[in-house]
């Protein structure tokens, strides 16, 4: 039988499932590690991983994926082309998204605590891949994947789940397999073979829905609730903004004459108050923001100093590199706060007495 001619991620001839994406996070290095084995050189698929990791630590899983694995593996560059018979590897605390045949790497809001996480690897890739897309969720707590999976089969792509049974930490896969559903639910030992496998076939020509890219239809949402709030269109319901003294949600009242909120505990604001309120804690979270970069300054040149001691280079410099950076914003927001003209709001309340 003739075989099937494959094509890489940008290729446009009848490409196959050549795009899996895996996440992982309590007992994921020795998990991805063993998965990695199992896979051979050449293979005709892309392999993205993201493992839950602290920001700040240097990350070494690259090195470790590619002594086990026959795949060359590296952590991951904005802006990298996507080749097939690579390990993409997300770096820490930076998200990483899949476009159509590039790599991108973001610093954005955490999702579930973590960044990187993996829902945005997983539902960037059912965006821009669909049905070529195989999932893959492996040991570890916490919910993180699960929305993905489902982002995942609903494009029309193939999920594959660690039996929880066998994973170190159950909840993360155990989760997956309950809420977004499997294709496979599988011991760490079959995982790879069924990859190569599923790499092997063709996707269907049909089947599956476009995924919707919810971060853009929250901005929208967001975006849409804020211009409402600026032009006075959300009296009588929930604002956009938050009580200063509690934190809860306020409710603007309804008062065409006068801006007024009420937060759900009883605190109260005329809207001159709530922003001379908003400028004062402003300035204070702005200098405990100094007092942390500072602080951060000096602990990561203490650490920098210990690694120098060690012989250990490579640390030393990711140590001072982040008190240097730290540095820098701590000068930045400092001099902000020296350069600012004082309580607006106090000073427009003042010039009406």
């Amino acid at each position: 039988m003739q075989s099937r001619k494959r094509q890489t991620p940008t290729g446009a001839r009848m490409p196959g499932r050549d795009i899996i994406v895996v996440g992982a996070s309590a007992g994921g290095v020795e998990a991805l590690s063993r998965l990695v084995a199992g896979l051979p050189a050449g293979l005709p698929a892309a392999v993205f991983v993201v493992l839950h990791i602290p920001a700040g630590a240097p990350s070494i899983l690259a090195d470790i994926l590619s002594r086990d694995s026959s795949l060359p593996a590296a952590q991951a560059h904005h802006g990298e082309a996507i080749r097939t018979g690579r390990i993409y590897v997300a770096p820490p605390d930076f998200h990483m998204r899949l476009r159509p045949g590039h790599v991108e790497l973001a610093r954005g809001p955490r999702e579930n605590h973590v960044r990187p996480a993996i829902d945005p690897l997983f539902r960037s890739a059912a965006r821009a891949y669909g049905r070529r897309v195989i999932g893959v969720v492996l040991t570890g707590h916490l919910y993180d994947g699960t929305a993905g999976l489902m982002a995942i089969r609903s494009a029309g792509g193939v999920a594959v789940v660690q039996d929880p049974a066998d994973a170190l930490v159950e909840v993360m896969p155990r989760t997956a397999r309950d809420i977004a559903g499997a294709d496979y639910v599988l011991p760490l030992a079959d995982i790879s073979r069924t990859l190569v496998a599923l790499v092997d076939q063709s996707p269907p020509e049909e089947g599956g829905t476009p995924v919707p890219d919810q971060e853009e239809n929250a901005q929208k949402i967001i975006t849409r609730a804020k211009a409402e709030q600026q032009t006075g269109k959300r009296r009588g319901e929930v604002s956009v903004l938050t009580c200063p003294e509690c934190g809860g949600t306020l409710f603007q009242l309804e008062n065409e004459k006068l801006i007024q909120f009420n937060c759900h505990v009883g605190h109260s604001y005329y809207g001159e108050a709530l922003l001379a309120e908003q400028s004062e804690q402003l300035e204070a979270a702005l200098w405990t923001a100094v007092r942390m970069f500072k602080e951060k300054g000096v602990l990561a040149r203490q650490l920098a100093a210990q690694a120098r001691v060690r012989e250990h280079g490579f640390p030393a410099e990711r140590y001072e590199e982040q008190a240097a950076l730290a540095d820098q914003y701590a000068e930045s927001i400092q001099q902000y706060i020296l350069k600012g003209t004082g309580n607006a709001a106090q000073e427009t309340m003042n010039d009406e007495r």
